[in-house]
């Protein structure tokens, strides 16, 4: 028999309205490095297939690897693995990932970088309203991109509930300011476990800012990563981690997308504040390379 380690940290209704848990605890839970699924569930005939005579119930369960603390008391989490699926029996039409974005209020984004190269002709900017959805529960927010590579919206989907669990065992080892000074416990505390096989995620604070623009102050936000590769410098004492890809998105409360705020890549953050990023722009799929100095945290399991 297992035993689950996972919990409901907070249970919105199908109009969003609080029936367990409190956002408080989630936001705290986010902020203690805890990993984040969403249990949500659907019709089938009121979202897959609006012919089909079929009103089954499907329950879903969506990881979000990368996750948000905004002013440190707002969460929102990001699902950075997600190919989009034709449910029951393959994928979308279009390879693309599919940034599923949602908050802790219940409201939902999507941004959706193609990845087929297919060419394009349109200019990024705000996109004419939709024509009406046959899907009920689906309210449709504002849109942008839309004839471009990478088409974005904000929305709403009336799903039966809304479940935010999370797996709040993590650890916090080490705290050091963008210039790598110590704050709290020890690179020493932090190699031993990595040493040991333990996992590590880290976060940082303030690595979207430049998503703003350069005439904008950021939003307060901490983007927590797991990481994926890790290197040990055992002179220096300088861990080298190499994260899961992940999304950035202009902080706001709530998040939601809209042109040219967001990208994606893969970053490189080491425990003496440095971090290279490998970033990709949806619009062209073409990668650039930049570096930042950043406080983290970092969390061991």
């Amino acid at each position: 028999m297992y035993q689950s380690k996972w919990q409901c940290a907070l249970e919105l209704d199908s109009q969003r309205n609080v029936v367990s848990g409190a956002s408080t605890a989630l936001a705290d839970a986010i902020r203690r490095g805890a990993d984040l699924r969403i249990h949500t569930g659907f019709r089938h005939n009121e979202h897959i297939d609006t012919d089909s005579n079929s009103n089954e119930l499907v329950e879903e369960v969506s990881e979000f690897k990368t996750t948000y603390l905004l002013e440190d008391r707002f969460a929102a989490g990001i699902m950075t693995n997600r190919q989009p699926v034709q449910l029951p029996d393959g994928f979308g039409p279009r390879p693309s990932m599919s940034f599923f974005m949602y908050n802790q209020d219940g409201q939902q984004a999507i941004a959706r970088p193609f990845l087929d190269g297919v060419p394009v002709a349109g200019t990024p900017g705000p996109s004419p309203g939709a024509a009406p959805c046959a899907m009920p529960k689906y309210h449709q927010g504002d849109s942008f991109d839309a004839d471009t590579n990478a088409p974005s919206s904000n929305f709403i989907y009336d799903f039966e509930q809304f479940r935010y669990l999370v797996r709040d065992d993590w650890c916090e080892v080490l705290s050091h300011d963008s210039d790598g000074l110590v704050r709290s416990g020890s690179v020493d505390v932090m190699a031993d476990a990595f040493l040991d096989g333990c996992d590590i995620k880290v976060a940082i604070r303030g690595l979207c800012d430049d998503v703003a623009g350069p005439t904008s102050t950021a939003m307060d936000h901490e983007v927590f990563i797991p990481i994926g590769y890790s290197y040990y410098y055992t002179e220096q004492k300088l861990l080298i981690n190499a994260t899961h890809p992940t999304a950035r998105v202009k902080p706001s409360i709530p998040m939601r997308y809209e042109s040219k705020n967001w990208d994606f890549g893969w970053l490189l953050p080491r425990t003496d504040g440095f971090c290279a990023r490998l970033l990709n722009d949806p619009y062209t799929l073409k990668f650039h390379r930049s570096t930042g100095h950043y406080a983290m945290r970092w969390f061991v399991r």
